[in-house]
């Protein structure tokens, strides 16, 4: 057997260890998954909150409240995005800020911002495409499969 020996770092390797070691992220823990529920839950909420708005201050049906609440979710994601705040609740929380429709506001909004010294076309609008298509691609595969399926199985669609 050819026995290893461990090498002695330099200064410079053991502070860069430290530093790694200090950024790593956090391993499962409960708290993650705490602050992930709590956080996915409350932006929930509060889309809950805003579709009451539209239904009881403005009038609207419950199905017709749906896509102005989807719109002020957007526009508050966007918000937050562009004041650094929605990635600071996403470094809290984890995985409880991709709740779909603002995750997915948060990450072109991300894009737009990064990318914007590129210029409209080529700077902002190639880069939200990239986060934006496969989401796209996959969203319309999976609404067409489920339409396949429902097809299928609804007998009130085809001739029942």
């Amino acid at each position: 057997m050819v026995s290893k020996k461990k090498k002695k770092l330099t200064p410079v390797q053991q502070e860069y260890q430290a530093l790694a070691k200090k950024r790593e992220p956090s391993k499962f823990t409960f708290k993650n998954l705490y602050r992930a529920f709590l956080v996915g839950g409350l932006i929930c909420l509060l889309g809950q909150a805003v579709q009451q708005m539209f239904i009881h201050w403005w009038g609207f049906e419950e199905k017709a409240a749906s896509s102005p609440t989807v719109g002020v979710m957007i526009i508050i994601s966007v918000i937050l995005t562009s004041l650094g705040v929605y990635d600071k609740i996403a470094q809290w929380a984890g995985a409880g800020t991709a709740v779909p429709v603002t995750g997915f506001a948060n990450a072109m909004a991300s894009a737009a911002i990064e990318y914007r010294r590129e210029g409209l076309v080529l700077g902002v609008g190639g880069s939200i495409f990239k986060v934006a298509g496969p989401v796209i691609v996959f969203g319309s595969l999976a609404a067409f499969c489920v339409g396949i399926a429902y097809i299928i199985f609804d007998p009130n669609i085809v001739g029942g």
